[in-house]
């Protein structure tokens, strides 16, 4: 068969059955990308004939005779195609992982498809952007800017990956085909708590180009946690490789290693697996009461009450709760679900290793390589300087790839055989062996007088971790920052993570505040109705301001600071934002009219250990290198670090070249993840930026025999005095004298920053079906010093729009422990027509520790949605809904009881 692709003529024949996406991958054209195989996300678009179509859904054969055309064939990094341009310009992307489909779609849409978005990009998904930034790209709207040497800080710069990822250049995870590469593929348990009796190969072998059926008796017997924290003491060793127990439907139990993906995926069907069912358990409190099943034993000191099921419990009372609650004039209780619900990055988990030079080589899909590299050594008995962990760019993460998921597998495979191997994640995977985040049920009681102070708080907090222990306690204790939000004499915190029969639980954006403070943020509304009193008024007599300590499970002092008044700022900054909007009244009679609003705080960075090293070298061609080990996955650390050293050195980003992610060519870091990668890894990329320029100084001073402070950094040299030297010159200078101009800084997350959010909403609820439309949306965040505007504003415009999903759309329904909507169709992320504008209101700041004083945003600016948008649906209708998501289902029962009370 005959196939033109790109204007390039190939004789191939497809496999039976091939897709077209499949096919132009083994092709070599990368840029057709992989989200879900059932042509719901469209990160997979090409044209056919000019016509964009879902490539996962169409079938190879069927482009014989056609002219197919990807992302790389629309235009070339030197000469792109306008709407490639667009995208780089405005930017349209933040990941990208999405962008080359989204640009195929939009290339082709005619003036008329471009008035109405919400149906022209029904076929296309992202889950970063928010939307906005997809159509200002397409309607021309450009906001990058162009800096000027050292004046960088507070500026639009381009990403350096743009062209890149606008081209369908850049590479991400599974963007290669090493030569003779396996594919590894898992059988997963359809028990939801079951002993393997026994495993019967004999058959998955026979099958043609099968190379290995592993087991739990084929691997290291080691166990540890798929958690990634540099300080692995603070999450359990309740996991292994493969195990002879599984502990929810989905669990690992056989990886068969194949020539290719169907031989693998057959093997996988021929397994017979013998189970020894046990009983299990699914609902938290249940699994906490007597006589329930036991998930895991004592062998890990950390489990504190195996028997019970409880993983870990936090408990702690500031002043006395019983007193402040009986001097209170109004009591609030509520009790507050925040259900699981997952991360939906649209690369999915992948990773492929192979040996070089009798080394192990693993490229991979992670938040942390570096956290993954100790891992392996771990795991497989190695040394570090046996094994290379890296990552090229990551296509989205919010917290998932915080997990060792499927580096392990493939380290085993090729380990084993000596072959690159191969493990690709599809999307009902994700769903149902990934990790999501943690279902809380959080009781809230709240005492104050009847002026607004509050006399007392009480939280209570249960968390279902799942079948294994992952990032439950460090999620529960970032909860308190919830309850640190308020000045209060008199707290309480019961806290439990709790072991069930279910998928894990994991790290997701936000990181254990997005659940408490949807329930703290809930319940301060609902006290301030009962008090007859503004919510936001509620919370400005009761914030924490400067000097205050941020108290929630004791009284112990930490290492947060602040020395502005950032969230009171934020909270008039929304105030003053709902009042000049329109009300939207013009909706007419069957629509409800309401306002909502929440606040938040997070810390700059994790409370426990977090390290990052920064290398900075002048190359011999005057350009300079900055090496740092933080992961790209759209949070735009890359532009932030570059537009760092780029002021640090006086230069523009130009002459910045990166190198990241990547354990054999940086400095340990823990990890991209609690704004970390801009909080910690920026400042060890300032540090070591500052060092360098010093030292150049200091050389070009000897060199020139100029007085030091009479020496400065001039873009691409150094002026001293009346001498302009260029740094290449420079650098050659010092190579010939046996020196080198580099320097190497470590940072460390202490001490942290606070950064401060409020969020509001302006809805209208339909009275009679329960439908929710945005009419506002609103956030004000104290960002510290915006290094980068547009960078931000996406970063808000992302979250607030996976918050909306997480509140009107979004439902990871499990039945018995069986998830019943494992795809992107049925679990519903929004689209573009669903995602509200949000205005974004910076509120600027000088009061952090983090590089040129910037703070971290990217996990804060989730919390409050959740909140705001619930008590806006309150205001409307009068009724309060406790339970996420709110669906039509469950908004419509309560409004037609309403309805039916107030009539009868």
């Amino acid at each position: 068969m005959s196939f033109v692709v790109n204007g390039k003529t190939f004789s191939q024949q497809p496999r039976p059955g091939q897709c077209l996406r499949t096919f132009l991958r083994h092709l070599g054209w990368f840029g057709v990308k992989k989200g879900c195989d059932a042509g719901d996300c469209g990160a997979c678009t090409v044209w056919l004939d000019g016509r964009p179509v879902h490539s996962c859904i169409t079938p190879a054969f069927r482009a014989e005779g056609h002219e197919v055309t990807t992302i790389e064939g629309l235009g070339t990094p030197e000469n792109p195609h306008p709407m490639q341009r667009q995208f780089r310009d405005a930017p349209g992307f933040q990941c990208g992982f999405c962008t080359a489909g989204m640009i195929m779609t939009a290339a082709a849409l005619t003036d008329e498809q471009k008035q109405d978005l919400p149906h022209a990009l029904k076929g296309n998904l992202c889950r970063c952007t928010g939307y906005r930034a997809v159509e200002d790209a397409i309607n021309g709207v450009c906001a990058i800017e162009v800096a000027e040497p050292g004046a960088v800080i507070g500026t639009s710069v381009a990403a350096p990956a743009a062209t890149g990822v606008v081209t369908g250049r850049a590479e991400y995870t599974m963007d290669t085909e090493p030569e003779g590469m396996l594919h590894l593929k898992v059988l997963h348990s359809p028990h939801a708590h079951a002993r393997i009796v026994s495993v019967d190969k004999s058959a998955a072998l026979a099958v043609p180009g099968v190379q290995r059926v592993y087991t739990w008796e084929d691997v290291p017997r080691k166990l540890f946690t798929t958690a990634v924290h540099t300080d692995h003491l603070v999450d359990p060793d309740d996991t292994y490789i493969l195990d002879d127990v599984v502990r929810f439907v989905g669990q690992r139990v056989v990886a068969v290693l194949a020539d290719s993906i169907a031989a693998a995926e057959e093997g996988c069907r021929r397994v017979v697996v013998e189970y020894e069912v046990l009983p299990a358990v699914f609902d938290p409190e249940q699994a906490m009461a007597f006589g329930a099943p036991q998930l895991h034993g004592s062998d890990d000191p950390f489990v504190q009450d195996p028997v019970h099921n409880i993983l870990i419990e936090l408990h702690g009372e500031i002043g006395d709760t019983t007193q402040g609650f009986a001097e209170a004039d109004v009591v609030h209780e509520g009790t507050y679900f925040s259900p699981r619900v997952q991360h939906v990055h649209l690369e999915t988990h992948g990773s492929i290793a192979w040996m070089d030079a009798g080394r192990l080589h693993v490229r991979t899909s992670s938040q942390s390589p570096w956290v993954a590299k100790g891992k392996l050594a771990h795991l497989f008995d190695l040394r570090p300087d046996q094994i290379r962990v890296f990552c090229e760019r990551v296509g989205g993460g919010f917290g998932g790839k915080q997990e060792v998921l499927s580096e392990d597998l493939v380290a085993l495979a090729t380990l084993d055989t000596g072959r690159p191997t191969c493990l690709e994640y599809t999307r009902e995977e994700e769903f149902t062996s990934a990790t999501t985040r943690h279902p809380m049920k959080i009781t809230v009681k709240l005492g104050a007088r009847a002026d607004g102070t509050l006399t007392a708080i009480q939280f209570r907090n249960i968390s279902n971790t799942g079948a294994y222990g992952n990032h439950g306690g460090e999620t529960l204790f970032a909860g308190g920052s919830a309850v640190a939000a308020y000045r209060c004499p008199n707290k309480k915190f019961d806290g439990y993570v709790v072991y069930t029969n279910t998928l894990p639980s994991g790290g997701l954006r936000g990181y254990g505040m997005t659940q408490p403070v949807f329930a703290m943020e809930s319940a301060m509304h609902e006290l301030a109705v009962a008090l007859g009193m503004d919510p936001l008024e509620l919370r400005r007599r009761n914030i924490v301001r400067p000097g205050d300590a941020l108290l929630s499970i004791d009284d112990e002092a930490d290492d947060v600071a602040f020395t502005e008044d950032g969230l009171g700022t934020c909270i008039d900054r929304v105030d003053a934002a709902l009042r000049a909007h329109p009300d939207g009244q013009a909706l007419g009679p069957d629509w409800s009219i309401g306002v909502g609003t929440a606040a938040s705080i997070h810390e700059t960075a994790p409370p426990t250990e977090h390290i990052s090293v920064g290398l900075a070298t002048l190359g011999d061609d005057g350009f300079y290198e900055i090496a740092v080990g933080t992961v790209e996955f759209g949070e735009g650390t890359s532009t932030a670090h570059v537009q760092i050293a780029a002021a640090e050195l006086g230069t523009t980003p130009a002459r910045i070249r990166l190198v990241q992610s990547d354990t054999d060519r940086t400095g340990f870091d823990t990890g991209a993840f609690a704004s970390a990668g801009l909080f910690v890894a920026g400042n060890a990329v300032a540090r070591s930026a500052a060092a360098l320029r010093d030292r150049i100084l200091r050389f070009a001073s000897a060199h020139t025999g100029a007085a030091l402070e009479s020496c400065a950094m001039d873009d691409d040299a150094v002026r001293c005095g009346d001498t302009r030297v260029p740094l290449a010159d420079l650098a050659v200078a010092a190579r010939s004298r046996g020196a080198r101009l580099t320097e190497s800084r470590k940072a460390y997350g202490s001490p942290r920053s606070l950064s401060c959010n409020a969020h509001g909403f302006r809805i209208a609820v339909h009275r009679v079906t329960g439908e929710i439309r945005i009419l506002y949306s609103v956030q004000a965040i104290d960002a510290g010093v915006v290094i980068n505007p547009e960078q931000v504003r996406g970063q808000i415009e992302g979250g607030v729009v996976q918050g909306v999903g997480f509140v009107l759309t979004e439902h990871h329904l499990m039945t018995d422990g069986v998830v019943t909507n494992p795809t992107l169709r049925n679990y519903r992320i929004p689209t573009y027509a669903d995602a509200p504008r949000t205005e974004v209101i910076l509120v600027g700041s000088t009061d952090s520790a983090g590089p040129v004083r910037a703070k971290g945003i990217a996990e804060s600016c989730v919390n409050p949605v959740a909140p705001a948008l619930a008590n806006a649906v309150q205001d409307a209708t009068g009724i309060r809904y406790r339970e996420l998501p709110l669906t039509p289902d469950r908004i419509f029962p309560a409004l037609r009881t309403s309805r039916l009370t107030s009539t009868g």
